[in-house]
């Protein structure tokens, strides 16, 4: 069970560091355009955090979900991305699930102009 835990950990950690270092700097210019209200590093990862938790709290309550992850990481590379699209082709449900559980941190991301790293993307995790 520990090993769960700290893989979920490394997840959530890494989702938030990812979204802290997601800023990018405002080019030079005379007036930058400010940030909408509430859109501070800050902001994001606490929204990047409830994501997380949630995240692991769904994975935690649904092993299939969760074993099915937890393999990827013994998969070639270029396997993986058509094994997801398999298992939510399978599993319409727990995709709708996990697209509701990330849309907080795709709705900040959008309304603070957040731009995400290379390799980073909006697809299903």
């Amino acid at each position: 069970m520990a090993p769960r835990r700290l893989l979920v950990g490394a997840i959530g950690a890494g989702a938030i560091s990812t979204t802290l270092l997601c800023a990018t700097t405002a080019t030079a210019s005379a007036d930058p355009t400010p940030r909408p209200a509430n859109c501070t590093a800050a902001d994001v990862a606490g929204v990047a955090a409830g994501v997380a938790a949630a995240l692991s709290t769904y994975l935690f309550t649904h092993p299939d979900l969760n074993g099915f992850y937890t393999d990827l990481q013994d998969r070639p590379k270029d396997q993986i991305r058509d094994d997801v699209q398999q298992y939510f082709n399978a599993n319409p449900q727990e995709q709708a699930d996990l697209e509701n559980i990330r849309q907080p941190l795709a709705d900040i991301r959008q309304r603070c102009q957040w731009t995400p790293l290379l390799g980073q993307s909006g697809a299903t995790p």
